[in-house]
């Protein structure tokens, strides 16, 4: 019997986000315009997302690096 993986609760748009998060800056446009551009939301909803998906164990489980990143950017610990 396979060990389920808490991050295959995520949906693939949540682990799109996540993996936007950690590589976003590697691109040279802006990163609201990307936002508007991959998830089709305004910047200020999908950052509402985001702070929603970074206190969730499974968005942990699936990018511990990001997620403490984007907690300590935004004043949390892990």
């Amino acid at each position: 019997m396979r060990a389920v993986d808490s991050s295959e609760s995520l949906s693939q748009r949540e682990r799109a986000m996540l993996d936007f998060e950690r590589q976003w800056w590697t691109q040279s446009s802006n990163k609201a315009e990307r936002i508007r551009q991959e998830f089709e939301v305004p910047p200020v909803r999908y950052f509402q997302q985001l702070n929603a998906l970074i206190e969730r164990p499974d968005a942990l489980a699936y990018d511990p690096v990001t997620v403490r990143r984007l907690l300590r950017r935004r004043g949390d610990e892990a």
